[in-house]
């Protein structure tokens, strides 16, 4: 009698238990549901605020580009991405070597055409693929500035160099180098001597012999230079491809301390040839007032 009692209870425990697993199953099944079914109503919404958030990034800090043309090899390659930052010249001026991205509508031609899309579906993925920077456009370009406001830029010296404000460039380090031959661009094919008016730029690609640019605008009202407030940041690093990824410096030969002097004088020369031809004109007008007087 014991050892049937003894078995009797295991049976009443092991069936209690069982109950308890199939509802403990049922609860887990329910509660995984609700939580699927509350994911995917939530996702939009977590998609349109990543949106939104991105939209706002581009908008006020940083911005993506596609690379569509080869105008600055071998810097940057037709197909990379770069980021630009749209807040650094609130904080400081355009800098000669700085690589800028700007709105060039109205005042240059487009360096390539890219056909417009008349699918209504492919128009709407051409204008996201533009807006985050994975689809080319062709009203903005992206050139290296070489010249700001006051500065005198020619081309070329004895050297064959472009200088600025009498100083020469050692562009070496950037210009385009063929893969094939490895020669280098030369600086510049054509001739120009020209100075930069307040507001404006002078900026050229790093391959020279394919970028058209202020070089090939110099007819334009602007000379061939570009307005500042066209400017829309400057692009300070490659994020694709994987294998390209780095940032864009300012090239040392922009900061030779004599470039650096010479933009100095540069604004004060007109005012101190102003001085000087102003004394000797002061002491004659003196003289001729003190002889009427006598």
């Amino acid at each position: 009698m014991r050892s049937e009692a003894e078995g009797a209870v295991p049976e009443e425990k092991q069936t209690v238990t069982s109950g308890e697993e199939t509802a403990d199953t049922s609860d887990d099944e329910s509660g995984r549901k609700k939580k699927q079914g509350s994911f995917w109503k939530e996702l939009p919404i977590l998609i349109g605020v990543a949106l939104v958030l991105a939209l706002v990034i581009k908008a006020f800090a940083v911005q993506a580009f596609y690379i569509p043309s080869g105008s600055m090899e071998n810097t940057l390659q037709v197909g990379d991405r770069v980021l630009v930052n749209k807040i650094v010249y609130h904080t400081r001026d355009i800098a000669r070597g700085d690589t800028v991205v700007f709105n060039g509508l109205d005042s240059w031609d487009p360096e390539m055409e890219v056909k417009e899309p008349t699918n209504p579906v492919s128009k709407v993925l051409r204008a996201v693929g533009s807006a985050f920077g994975v689809a080319p456009n062709e009203k903005d370009y992206i050139k290296r500035v070489i010249g700001i406001p006051g500065d005198r830029v020619a081309c070329c010296d004895a050297k064959g160099r472009v200088t600025v404000n009498g100083v020469a460039l050692d562009e070496d380090a950037y210009l385009f180098t063929d893969p094939v031959t490895h020669e280098r661009n030369r600086p510049s094919n054509d001739p120009f001597n020209v100075v930069v008016k307040p507001g404006q730029l002078w900026v050229m690609g790093d391959h020279r012999e394919l970028s058209y640019d202020s070089r090939s605008h110099r007819g334009d009202p602007g000379g061939g230079t570009i307005p500042i407030n066209r400017v829309i940041g400057r692009a300070f690093v490659i994020v694709w491809p994987l294998n390209r990824v780095g940032t864009l410096p300012i090239p040392k030969t922009y900061k030779q301390p004599a470039l650096k002097a010479a933009a100095a004088l540069a604004p004060a020369t007109p005012v101190a040839l102003g001085l000087v031809g102003a004394v000797p004109l002061t002491y004659l007008t003196r003289r001729l007032r003190l002889r009427r007087t006598a």
